[in-house]
């Protein structure tokens, strides 16, 4: 199902802070882009990764839980979520994240990669597929019941492969997972997609860079090496960043670089030479200049007050 996408390390020293990135490879037979089980399943097939032991990994696919019974606990971005009967767990792309046991836990658990979705969907999903957006959705009373069958739907479709000719096959399983996604952007905490504006196509390539973004910050600085990914000139995907949030792409870059230090020394605790190199730095004292320069803090003096303050 899932395939380690990182390369090595040539340095045992950076081994500590390596977080492995997985690609999404479904079963053999599968069409691609789409995998559909159960909570229960996915684990009895894949009891030897990445949970014996637990370790923090990343994907570059979206994977969706529904609770149905017991409760599931989950981390994503350094945080444990708990999530109860009639609660999602959505981890998007290139989130840190790590499995717990599942104990009794049971429900639909969905898997693709961000290209399933048709792009006039993937539009209207903006706010839900976001890398900000919640981790934990709770749907509203009435949509509940609708969202918890139409899920055990995509469930059986899936299943039944060979029943129906397989272009009709995979049609039916994005139809019902794209009905399932845009229910769900009802859910509180997302907020509504706004009007359309005028260029979509520069809207779009800047949501693609936020993809690229999350998925190689750690190792991609500067904005020719995006420019590249996205087969298109860095005068063009800086105008699509600054007309969707006001900034240059090297600030949208750093942004992301500091988000994630800052996740490291709080929330995990890591140490300043160990965030430095996991992202990117070749010098910690580069790192600690580029934290203290956007904070006002040293690294080692931020991670202190977050120990205070989390204790």
């Amino acid at each position: 199902m899932m395939v380690n996408k990182r390369h090595p390390s040539p340095s045992r020293r950076a081994e500590p802070a390596a977080v492995p990135l997985y690609g999404f490879q479904p079963p053999v037979g599968t069409p691609y882009g789409l995998e559909v089980n159960t909570i229960e399943d996915f684990f009895a097939q894949h009891d030897d990764w990445p949970w014996s032991p637990p370790r923090p990994v990343r994907a570059t696919f979206h994977y969706l839980i529904a609770v149905t019974e017991g409760e599931l606990r989950h981390d994503v971005d350094y945080v444990t979520r708990t999530v109860v009967p009639g609660q999602w767990l959505w981890v998007r792309p290139g989130h840190p994240l790590c499995f717990h046991p599942p104990g009794s836990a049971r429900g639909p658990f969905v898997l693709f990669e961000p290209d399933v979705l048709r792009p006039d969907i993937a539009r209207l999903l903006a706010p839900l597929t976001a890398h900000d957006a919640p981790a934990v959705l709770s749907p509203q009373a009435d949509d509940a019941a609708w969202l918890q069958q139409t899920a055990l739907q995509l469930l059986d479709e899936h299943r039944a492969l060979g029943r129906r000719p397989l272009d009709i096959h995979h049609a039916l399983r994005r139809s019902l997972l794209e009905s399932l996604l845009l229910r769900l952007t009802n859910v509180p905490g997302i907020t509504p997609t706004g009007t359309a504006t005028a260029d979509t196509g520069r809207t779009d390539r800047y949501g693609r860079f936020l993809d690229a973004l999350e998925l190689h910050f750690r190792e991609l600085h500067q904005a020719a090496d995006y420019a590249e990914l996205l087969d298109c000139s860095v005068r063009t995907l800086s105008r699509a960043a600054r007309d969707a949030t006001g900034k240059g792409v090297r600030e949208l870059i750093d942004e992301r670089r500091l988000l994630e230090a800052r996740r490291l020394l709080g929330g995990a605790r890591w140490d300043a030479r160990t965030v430095a190199v996991h992202l990117g730095f070749t010098d910690p004292a580069n790192f600690g200049r580029f934290f203290r320069d956007r904070t006002g803090l040293t690294p080692a003096a931020f991670a202190a007050r977050e120990a205070r303050t989390g204790a």
